[in-house]
């Protein structure tokens, strides 16, 4: 069905390639899910299998690209569009029409198809993906999982054999994101249709894959194969190959299920033992927040909530779209819209404080980091940091090279993928030292590499501040926090220890969690942490 011949592709003004001979062949049905390091070239790869690479982004193709034979180097998009469907990474951004069903028409309409067949494929993608109770509702209501099934639905009403997707789940709560691959898994064996996607957060969807396809980085060629050998050994590998590779276990499984059936003598062996619990946080509440409530319209976002956070807690905050989690976070920030309630840091309402003063309290990376990057290279936005924050030249530098390894000084901020953006503003924020520090989704885009890096840096600089994080990914908590609030409809209905609260829900269990339990072992570093310190005895 996609068939790339030796293809190498160079943007312009580029120093190398960033996809060098790629020869591979997606069959018809598959489902193919790209993987690698944050910036070697996946979402690149995908726009090569409609056109969007080169038509829009300029650039040199060598080696062809074909789809059901049409070459995409002799066809742009449009005249691919009944051939091929992609979803970009945000897909609010993609919406052109008011309504759901307004928008599942749209792409037909630009197709020219008739209104009685229009009108029967509309009701037929309704039905595949569960919408028909979203008919009339405005775009601008639904929740993100809601937004995605939809941008699917309308990159399917034109009913193309291959289906492109740019990190699906990225933006997703658990329970969304798995709506999304349901869906997508009922496509590819129910239809036949053809799913090539690109996800970090491959714990979510590798089990469904038939193949991956990883990209190790420059001038590698990448490698096309099963889900589990294909990633085994590899930095982006999910936490259940990762504990597969521990165990010692061959052909490593790569569902939960699967893994779990072999996990009983790792469990027996484990038994009675448990990883190291953090320390109780000392001194009093650096943050205070009082009966905050958040009212957007007739919603509220954020109701009568209290959070008390000392230095060196590091406090997840959880729950589905739209629970009002970074409403929640805007409030704390002091620049939010607040309704009723209080928040002291340091003695001061950052509300009441100057920007720049209030972003040397309280700083916060926004879930679009890019609203906060203006200058027009890297080194720029390190070198202001820097001046900004009043700290040594380099500090911001040192602290990015920690979280993404080799970006360059010259690279303009908005030619970065999203995980070197996230990247960016992290360091710069970070640069500042605030005591405390707020992050709205702060993984959406990077690689486990990333993540890790990410965590190690705020588990380094928790011990002297407050760290407050919303986000969906739980493998990410499992590895930084140390409490975990969760929140439904604006209001707090859980706040505990982490391995308390994730544990005790199947939503929010990460997969050490589950393929381990009742053991309250988290994560694979843990397993390892255990099993080294029995070999040292």
């Amino acid at each position: 069905m996609i068939r790339f011949e030796h293809v190498t592709f160079t943007y312009d003004e580029a120093a190398a390639p960033v996809l060098v001979d790629v020869d591979l062949t997606v069959d018809e049905g598959e489902l193919c899910v790209v993987v690698g390091r944050t910036g070697v070239g996946k979402s690149t790869l995908l726009r090569l299998v409609n056109g969007l690479v080169p038509h829009f982004s300029g650039g040199r193709l060598e080696g062809s690209v074909r789809v059901a034979g049409r070459s995409t180097a002799d066809h742009h998009p449009r005249d691919l569009a009944d051939l091929v469907g992609f979803v970009v990474q945000d897909p609010g951004a993609g919406f052109v029409a008011g309504t759901v069903e307004e928008e599942l028409a749209y792409s037909m309409e630009s197709l020219g198809i008739g209104a009685q067949t229009m009108r029967r494929r509309v009701e037929e993608t309704m039905d595949l993906l569960g919408l028909a109770g979203l008919r009339e509702r405005p775009l601008l209501t639904l929740s993100g999982g809601e937004q995605q099934r939809v941008a699917i639905g309308a990159a399917l009403s034109a009913h193309p054999r291959v289906l492109v997707l740019d990190e699906p789940t990225s933006a997703l709560d658990p329970g969304a994101a798995d709506e999304v691959l349901a869906a997508l898994h009922r496509l590819v064996h129910d239809l036949g249709i053809t799913v090539v996607l690109a996800e970090h957060r491959l714990e979510r969807i590798v089990q469904y894959a038939d193949r991956v396809l990883l990209l190790p980085g420059p001038g590698l060629p990448p490698r096309l194969g099963a889900p589990g050998p294909t990633l085994a050994g590899t930095a982006v590998a999910p936490p259940v190959v990762e504990l597969a590779e521990l165990a010692g276990w061959d052909a490593p499984p790569v569902s939960v299920r699967d893994a779990r059936r072999r996990a009983a003598p790792l469990r027996d062996h484990l038994a009675g033992t448990a990883p190291d619990a953090p320390p109780p946080p000392a001194g009093p509440p650096m943050l205070e927040a009082r009966g905050l409530v958040v009212r957007h319209g007739p919603v509220t976002a954020v109701d009568r909530v209290d959070l008390s956070v000392a230095a060196g807690e590091r406090v997840a905050v959880m729950g589905r779209n739209g629970a009002g989690k970074s409403s929640l976070l805007w409030a704390l920030q002091g620049s939010g819209r607040r309704d009723a309630g209080t928040v002291v840091v340091g003695g001061h309402d950052p509300a009441t404080l100057a920007p720049p003063a209030r972003r040397a309290l309280v700083g916060l990376v926004p879930q679009d980091p890019g609203d906060l990057l203006y200058l027009e290279s890297v080194a720029a936005e390190c070198a202001q940091a820097d001046r900004e924050s009043g700290v040594d030249p380099g500090t911001t530098r040192a602290l990015l090279d920690r979280l993404v390894p080799d970006l360059g000084d010259g690279a303009h901020p908005r030619d970065l993928s999203e995980g070197q953006r996230l990247g960016l503003v992290l360091a710069v924020t970070l640069s500042s030292a605030p005591p405390v520090l707020l992050l709205d989704e702060p993984t959406r885009g990077l690689d486990r590499p990333t993540k890790a890096a990410l965590a190690a840096t705020l588990a380094d600089v928790s011990r002297r501040r407050v760290v407050v994080l919303s986000t969906h990914d739980v493998e990410f908590v499992a590895a930084v926090a140390t409490r975990v609030v969760v929140l439904a409809e604006g209001e707090m209905v859980a706040d505990g220890p982490c391995a308390e609260i994730v544990t005790g829900s199947p939503v929010f269990a990460p997969q050490v969690a589950k393929v381990l339990a009742p053991l309250p072992y988290l994560t694979v570093a843990q397993v390892r942490a255990q099993l080294t310190a029995e070999v040292a005895r």
